[in-house]
């Protein structure tokens, strides 16, 4: 227990001092809706569209109570003069009492800790990397589940974890996952891939087509009102039909027209804002709320855990479902968002990751009578490629065949290296792959590599690319006795599947992207 809390207290430490989000005062730049105490033009004129997303007549009296006014769907037309913070980005309370938490692996394996009541989830996140020794790429997340509701959501890495899962209630066995995400904030790197530019439209003037930086920046400053607008499937409340209409996302909130694409005031009806709301996928759409397609998603209010009370919504794609929850994350969250992407390099550089020692580390020979150190830079090389390929011959002797066919023994441990690797997984099926990938991030250049379920003898290559998962099979072809492995029929030839995967990270070749980030699993 004694080691248990040392951990923890480096890992406090570490939040302690991350004040870009703690304890800057004044320095927030996250710019909230702007609200106006006006009767709003947003009624219904037609009562059977107005049914959708109604809840019952006690949580309605409630609501109006509690608004009093509804936000302003043009703030274009009115400068925001507030700025409103979510709870979550309030600074930390200097707290030193303690909780128990427990956090779930993606094989289900638990494990609970005692962390102080005001860790974030990037904490949480860094906890773990630690106490599992895994590599941090800044891609590892905390994740909420709600399985009653089969949904869930990211936790961004500066809310508290304690206020999340304050908002749950007794009976609703929520969990906490840790796990990789490497879609998390890949849109501040490539968001003309996460923004179809006929599902986005500024107010300002933008002279023509946007770049990347330009389309960012729209979303992040609160002088522009970047707007996301569509089609979603819609589930009407007390029904079991969904009904498509077209969706318009402002920074004051969501609506819906009830009049084709009309953007007019009196058409377009208020749906929710994201102040005390969250995004959340669902993880069964089809399954378990008679969605037309899978890639749905629904806005659900913090302290509400009820399935009358989410707002569910259905995209036709998954590009389509990634921009709408993309942009709520942004209108939500603003500038935090940014300083969470840009914090973890931040500090790679003010303290990096070698030390002076490793600084100091220079090769040496021992295959002489004489030790000896080696000057040259291309003898070095040489000298690491060689120790390399002695390892890996060490280790395939070491490592049992797997899914091989009928060859010498040496042929067979030849193969068997894969078997260690983190992107191998035994024994996974189609649907199991595509659905770790999806968990992973629906990036270019997620993959894995995974036994062929219809024909033992070859295995099969799973790549995320442009959102969409593809599988190549990975074929053996024996050649004068020797076996080597294929993706393009034999044309490309590698004699095991980690100098495969080594080749294919550094070269497309066949593949429409490189191979970029392994699917990984861990045991807590």
């Amino acid at each position: 227990m004694s080691a248990m809390n040392d951990s923890l207290d480096e890992t406090r430490s570490l939040g302690e001092k991350a004040a870009i989000f703690r304890g800057a005062k004044g320095s927030g730049n996250v710019v909230g809706s702007a609200f106006i105490p006006l009767r709003s033009p947003l009624q219904p004129p037609n009562a059977a569209v107005s049914t959708l997303f109604k809840g019952n007549r006690k949580s309605r009296e409630v609501d109006e109570t509690q608004m009093g006014h509804v936000p302003n769907p043009f703030p274009e037309l009115l400068p925001s003069a507030v700025s409103l913070v979510s709870e979550c980005l309030l600074p930390w309370t200097k707290n030193s009492a303690t909780q128990v938490i427990k956090v779930y692996s993606e094989d289900n394996t638990s494990r609970a800790v005692e962390v102080p009541s005001d860790i974030t989830a990037r904490d949480i996140c860094q906890l773990f990397i630690l106490k599992n020794h895994c590599i941090d790429d800044h891609s590892w997340t905390l994740f909420e589940q709600i399985p009653h509701l089969s949904i869930e959501r990211t936790i961004e890495d500066h809310e508290s974890v304690m206020e999340v899962q304050s908002g749950w209630g007794m009976d609703s066995h929520c969990c906490l996952y840790f796990r990789k995400n490497y879609a998390k904030y890949e849109f501040f790197k490539k968001p003309l891939d996460f923004f179809p530019e006929h599902m986005v439209s500024v107010s300002s003037e933008t002279n023509g087509i946007m770049n990347h930086s330009q389309l960012i920046q729209t979303f992040l400053s609160s002088s522009s009102c970047p707007e996301i607008h569509g089609f979603l499937h819609a589930k009407e409340h007390g029904r079991k039909s969904w009904k498509k209409f077209y969706f318009v996302l402002r920074r004051s909130g969501l609506y819906f027209s009830n009049k084709g694409t009309s953007k007019e005031p009196r058409h377009l009806q208020f749906i929710a804002e994201f102040s005390d709301s969250d995004v959340y996928t669902l993880l069964s759409a089809k399954k378990v709320y008679g969605a037309p397609t899978d890639y749905g998603f629904c806005v659900k209010a913090s302290k509400l855990n009820s399935a009358r009370d989410l707002k569910l919504l259905c995209a036709d794609d998954e590009q389509t479902r990634t921009c709408w929850v993309t942009a709520m994350r942004l209108f939500k969250y603003g500038m935090q968002l940014y300083q969470n992407f840009v914090q973890p390099y931040q500090k790679q550089k003010s303290s990096p990751m070698r030390s002076i020692s490793e600084n100091s580390l220079v090769a040496m020979d021992f295959s002489g009578h004489k030790s000896r150190v080696i000057e040259n830079p291309s003898e070095a090389l040489s000298v690491a490629v060689e120790e390399g390929l002695s390892w890996r011959r060490k280790s395939c002797h070491r490592l049992s065949s797997h899914g091989s066919p009928s060859t010498s023994q040496s042929s067979m441990s030849s193969i068997a290296i894969h078997v260690a690797q983190p992107w191998f997984h035994n024994k996974l099926s189609r649907d199991e792959a595509q659905k770790l990938i999806t968990q992973q991030g629906l990036i270019d250049g997620v993959f894995l590599v995974r036994d062929s379920q219809s024909n033992p003898r070859t295995f099969v290559l799973s790549l995320c690319h442009t959102q969409k998962i593809k599988h190549f099979q990975i074929v053996p072809v024996e050649d004068n006795g020797e076996l080597f492995y294929s993706l393009d029929d034999g044309h490309t030839r590698f004699t095991d599947l980690l100098q495969l995967v080594e080749f294919y990270q550094l070269n497309r070749g066949v593949l429409p992207c490189k191979l970029k980030h392994h699917c990984a699993r861990i045991t807590l």
